[in-house]
């Protein structure tokens, strides 16, 4: 039995490529914040549209998130951590922004094209 990954090569890159694209990641803007994920709706709605085609392509087994996405708080956040990995190195660290008099602690990730 051959493997998904060995199958379906080019639909999963494709989706890697729409996930990126939905990020906003390019080569001069390689960042996002976890804030800035969390509050955007049509994002975190646009990666959750991907899951049927995440299940069709990718192996889904250990991704509880995909699997089963409503007992998940950030289904959306495994879907770029575990999806984007064979393609990209995300690094994160914390951040925090500034905002007027308020200071909100977030993560930052860093997506590295892999060689």
């Amino acid at each position: 039995m051959r493997l998904k990954t060995e199958l379906y090569k080019d639909e999963q890159n494709k989706t890697i490529d729409k996930i990126i694209h939905i990020l906003g990641i390019t080569e001069t803007k390689n960042t996002i914040t976890l804030y800035e994920i969390d509050n955007n709706e049509t994002m975190k709605q646009q990666l959750m549209d991907l899951i049927p085609e995440i299940r069709k392509w990718f192996s889904f087994g250990n991704i509880r998130p995909i699997s089963n996405p409503d007992n998940s708080q950030r289904p959306y956040l495994s879907i770029i951590k575990q999806i984007t990995k064979t393609k990209w190195n995300i690094d994160y660290k914390d951040h925090r922004i500034y905002n007027d008099d308020n200071v909100i602690r977030t993560k930052i990730y860093t997506f590295t094209k892999r060689t």
